[in-house]
């Protein structure tokens, strides 16, 4: 889930081992009947295997689940990390060398891999109330009929500081907090575990979810040129891979242009617009028209667009978005997410949800400017915490004193946005992993990837999603390897039960094209 970070002013929020190692004291340092501190125990990996069977369109599907820890370590082969995974491999597949294997993760970044498994591609599945806040436990816990299981072997990878993972040695969380620093250790989890599996020949996927796509891109470019590990194809769930596309950042106006048809979108399901069209698909290529093009023209003119130009821009973007041509006006033509989210339902007493724009929250200051808070986040984040810790615990008896941490804001906060050997001309510019993905393609020219959109997805905008993929620069060729997809949802798709059903179905049939050779 969750995830993107707020990133220069706009809201952009898009799984272990026990003890860290220190010098070990002498024997005489403590009495002889004491226990070793739990500091001084050297980490170690550990491992919980149980069976299970699901149920996958009418099929019963018998599967291992591998939970535990794989241990990272540095050039010096000290250990540094423990990292947290939970793998599910079928087990009435006789020769799992030939079948495709899929890592798949979050973003945040800070985020750990819950979401994506407890809510779309994971055998069992948490049950939440869609567009509206799930009341309090006890949850459902449920087989998923919409999990991957049947088609991939599935690997989901907690991030070091987020879920059980963490830093061992001499090591802290924080050194592993950073886009780089983040694919290194990504790359030698993804590794070691096809290594020790006896994966190599396998079709192999990377799905990640909106900074998970960002991550993506670095990590199939690093794996393919690094360790010389080449991908089946890339899924980018909720995409971002230029974070200044959604940034809103000053005296630049694409973000405006790029929000603008996810604004159109969120404005008809609300039912705020006058004159609201019947047809959605056909308002929304309308939108894109305007934004790119009369819409796109008024921005850059800047302080040069007259009264009466702004006053006519004003009227249609009002037809789109539903804000009044005065608040409109008064914010120069440009409103910031936020601004979007507080204004959009305040004569409701409605605050709009950011990754999940069908969702309102009760509005606490009815004058506030911004967004107070992010209602399908505050919606779900309850459910499924619970849902996992249980099932981690009670099914796949993997039991830890430490707490699971779903997110954290710390890593989100301090995370180190620098890239290595990446310098373009002139000054540094937003984060960016668009030449990752770039290079992946060109290395690899059989490598596809697709795209999974929700048209309520105001963390990372649809709109941008098609302006990244289109400026790429690839021939043909390559181009065609790319391949859209839309959800009437937002960030996370797969908490609405439709479109989950729609983003099983494009996600097998994208990995039975992409494990085809070409």
């Amino acid at each position: 889930m969750k995830d993107l970070y707020k990133y220069a002013g706009a809201m952009i929020l898009l799984c272990l081992g026990q003890a860290v190692s220190i010098a070990a004291q002498t024997p005489d340092a403590k009495p002889a009947d004491a226990k070793p501190a739990a500091d001084a125990v050297p980490p170690k990996e550990e491992t919980s295997v149980t069976d299970h069977t699901t149920h996958i369109g009418g099929q019963a599907i018998a599967y291992k689940a591998t939970v535990g820890t794989i241990m990272i370590r540095n050039e010096k082969d000290e250990p540094t990390a423990l990292m947290f995974y939970e793998a599910y491999t079928r087990s009435d597949v006789k020769d799992a060398s030939q079948r495709p294997l899929a890592f798949l993760y979050n973003g945040g970044p800070g985020s750990s891999s819950l979401w994506i498994q407890m809510g779309a591609f994971g055998p069992r599945r948490v049950a939440t109330s869609d567009a509206m806040y799930t009341p309090p436990a006890p949850y459902q816990l449920s087989d998923n009929p919409y999990s991957l299981l049947d088609r991939a072997d599935l690997v989901f990878i907690d991030p070091v500081g987020t879920g059980f993972s963490r830093a061992v040695g001499k090591s802290q969380d924080k050194d592993f907090w950073g886009v780089d620093q983040d694919v290194h250790s990504m790359a030698q989890f993804i590794n070691t575990y096809v290594t020790r599996n006896s994966r190599w020949n396998s079709p192999k996927f990377l799905i990640g979810e909106s900074y998970g796509t960002f991550r993506s891109a670095a990590l199939s470019n690093y794996l393919q040129s690094h360790d010389n590990m080449d991908f089946n194809g890339i899924v980018l769930v909720s995409s971002v891979l230029d974070l200044g596309t959604i940034s809103f950042l000053p005296g630049d106006d694409l973000s405006y242009i790029l929000y603008l048809p996810s604004y159109a979108a969120t404005a008809w399901y609300h039912k705020v617009l006058a004159d609201r069209p019947a047809d959605l698909d056909t308002f929304l290529n309308e939108a894109r028209q305007f934004a790119a093009g009369e819409y796109a023209g008024a921005l850059m003119k800047g302080d040069k667009l007259t009264d009466a130009e702004r006053a006519a821009v004003a009227k249609k973007l009002s037809h789109f978005t539903g804000l009044s041509e005065q608040y409109l006006i008064q914010g120069d033509l440009r409103i910031v997410l936020p601004q979007f989210m507080a204004e959009l339902q305040r004569s409701r007493g409605l605050n709009t949800g950011r990754l999940d724009s069908r969702f309102s929250g009760p509005m606490y200051d009815a004058l506030t400017e911004y967004g107070e808070s992010d209602p399908q986040s505050d919606a779900i984040s309850g459910p499924f915490t619970a849902a996992f810790n249980t099932y981690v615990k009670d099914e796949l008896k993997f039991t830890q004193e430490r707490p699971y941490l779903p997110e954290s804001g710390t890593a989100n906060q301090q995370w180190d946005w620098k890239r290595q050997g990446q310098g373009g001309f002139g000054f540094p510019g937003a984060p960016n992993t668009e030449l990752d993905l770039i290079q992946a393609m060109l290395r690899n020219p059989h490598l596809q990837v697709e795209v999974e959109n929700g048209y309520y997805d105001l963390a990372t905008p649809f709109f941008e999603s098609e302006y990244t993929m289109d400026h790429l620069g690839l021939k043909p060729n390559l181009r065609k390897n790319i391949d859209l997809k839309y959800y009437e949802a937002g960030h996370m798709m797969y908490v609405h039960d439709e479109s989950l059903a729609k983003l099983k179905a494009n996600v097998v049939a994208f990995i039975d094209r992409a494990s085809t050779k070409q």
